[in-house]
C-alpha cells in the first residue's frame, strides 16, 4: 500500500465519521489554542518587559543604600548608611562613566493658579534627561549647578502641565509642592509609561529639593550610565572600592542591569512555559476524545479490518492505517486551533495594539507536533486491538 492509499483511506475514514471526527477536533483546537494563547501572553509579556527596561539604555548600573548580610547565630544585619549627593559626584570622576543621576521619588500635592494634583515627584540631577532619554518640548531641563545650591526650578511632565495649566504656557510660572514654591523652567515631552509609572504625570526637581521636601537623608537611587566600551564587572568594581573608601564598609547594594534582564528574563520563560503547559493538559481531553472514537471505530469496522486482512494487508499496515487516522486527527485539530488563536492575535495587534501578545513561529510548531504526538499516542491501544483480529473471525462475526 502507497503513502497516497494510506492518505485516502485515513481521509473516507474519517469523513465516513464526521460528526465524531468534528467533535474530537473541536477538543483539541480548544487545547492547542489554550497551550499558544497562554505561551502567546508570556512571551509577549516577556518581550515587553525587556523593552521596558531597555528603553533607557542598556549600560546602567543602580546603587541603593543599605546591604542585608548574615553573622553566624546572630541572624541577619541590615546595615543601611546614606547615598549622598557627595557619593554621586565622586562616582562621576570613575572612568568610562557617563552620566551619574541620583533619585528620590516622592508623591506630593502640585498647586499652580488655582488647581492642584497628587503626583509623583521625582527629584534628580541636571543629566537625567540625557540619561533617561527623555525630551524637552518647551524650555529646558533642569540646569546643571552646585547640587546643595540648585535652584527651586521645575520641569512639567506633558500631562501634568495639560492638568494645571491647559494650553497656556507654563514658562515662568510658579507652581507648589508640599509649601515650596518652584519656578517652571521646562516641559518635558511625552513619553508614556515605565512599569505602571506614567512618566508624562510626572514634576522633576533638584534631587537635594526632593530630599528636602520628603525630609530624607539619602537618595532612593543612584543610577550610573556608562560607556559600552567599559566592562559591566570592572565598572562595578571600582564603584565598589569607591564607595567602601568612602563609607568603610560595603553598605549598598549594586545591580546591574543585566542581572536584572537575567532574572526577568528567567522568571517570564518560567511563566510562559508554565503557561504552555497548562494548556497542553487541555489536550488530555482531545486524547481521551480519540482514543474513545478509535476504540468504538475498531468494534464498529470489524468487518473492514477482517477485509483488509483477508485481501493480504499486514498487521503492520492495519496498525499504520489506525493510527494515521489519529495523527490526522490530531493535526487538524492542531491547525485549527492555531488558526483561531492567528486570528486573535491579529485582532488584538489592529484593535488593542498595547496588549502584550507575540505569537512565536517555534511555539505553533511546538504545538502541532505535540498534538499530533498525543494523537498518536492516542490512537496506539486501538491499533493494536485492530492488529489482533483474525481476518476468519472479523468477517464471521459480521
Amino acid at each position: 500500500m502507497s503513502f497516497v492509499d494510506y492518505v485516502r483511506w485515513v481521509v473516507r475514514a474519517l469523513w465516513m465519521q464526521r460528526m465524531r471526527s468534528t467533535l474530537t477536533i473541536v477538543g483539541f483546537a480548544i487545547g492547542i489554542a489554550a497551550m499558544v494563547l497562554l505561551s502567546s501572553l508570556g512571551e509577549g509579556l516577556r518581550l515587553f518587559v525587556i523593552q521596558e527596561f531597555t528603553q533607557f539604555g542598556s549600560h546602567i548600573v543602580a546603587i541603593t543604600p543599605g546591604k542585608t548580610e548574615t553573622f553566624g547565630m546572630s541572624g541577619i544585619l541590615n546595615t543601611t548608611r546614606p547615598l549622598s549627593l557627595e557619593d554621586t559626584e565622586a562616582l562621576n570622576r570613575i572612568p568610562g562613566v557617563q552620566q551619574v543621576v541620583p533619585v528620590v521619588f516622592g508623591t506630593a500635592q502640585i498647586k499652580a493658579v488655582g488647581r492642584s494634583r497628587y503626583t509623583d515627584v521625582a527629584g534628580v540631577g541636571a543629566l537625567a534627561d540625557r540619561a533617561w532619554k527623555l525630551e524637552v518640548a518647551q524650555g529646558s531641563f533642569l540646569p546643571e549647578e552646585d547640587v546643595y545650591r540648585a535652584r527651586a526650578f521645575a520641569v512639567l511632565g506633558s500631562k501634568l502641565k495639560r492638568e494645571l495649566f491647559g494650553n497656556a504656557n507654563p514658562l515662568g510660572e510658579f507652581v507648589h509642592i508640599g509649601g515650596n514654591r518652584f519656578r517652571v523652567i521646562g516641559v518635558m515631552a511625552p513619553k508614556g509609561q515605565f512599569l505602571g509609572t506614567d512618566l508624562d504625570d510626572m514634576i522633576y526637581i533638584p534631587a537635594h529639593k526632593g530630599l528636602q521636601i520628603f525630609n530624607r537623608e539619602s537618595l532612593m537611587e543612584v543610577d550610573i550610565f556608562y560607556s559600552p566600551s567599559v566592562a559591566t564587572n570592572a565598572l562595578t568594581d571600582s564603584v565598589k572600592r569607591l564607595l567602601i573608601e568612602r563609607h568603610g564598609f560595603e553598605d549598598f547594594t549594586i545591580v546591574t542591569q543585566d542581572q536584572m534582564m537575567a532574572t526577568m528574563d528567567n522568571i517570564l520563560r518560567i511563566l510562559k512555559y508554565a503557561g504552555g503547559g497548562l494548556g497542553a493538559i487541555s489536550l488530555l481531553v482531545g486524547a481521551v476524545g480519540i482514543t474513545t472514537i478509535l476504540m468504538i471505530t475498531v468494534t464498529e469496522r470489524t468487518a473492514e479490518v477482517g477485509l483488509l486482512r483477508a485481501l493480504g494487508s499486514t498487521r503492520r499496515q492495519v496498525r499504520n492505517l489506525f493510527l494515521g487516522e489519529a495523527v490526522m486527527l490530531g493535526l487538524i485539530g492542531g491547525l485549527a486551533g492555531v488558526l483561531v488563536i492567528a486570528l486573535l492575535v491579529l485582532s488584538a495587534q489592529l484593535f488593542v495594539p498595547a496588549l502584550p501578545v507575540a505569537l512565536q513561529a517555534d511555539m505553533v510548531v511546538a504545538a502541532l507536533l505535540v498534538s499530533m504526538l498525543i494523537g498518536l499516542m492516542a490512537g496506539v491501544r486501538p491499533a493494536l486491538n485492530a492488529t489482533k483480529l483474525s481476518p476468519i473471525d472479523a468477517l464471521r462475526a459480521e
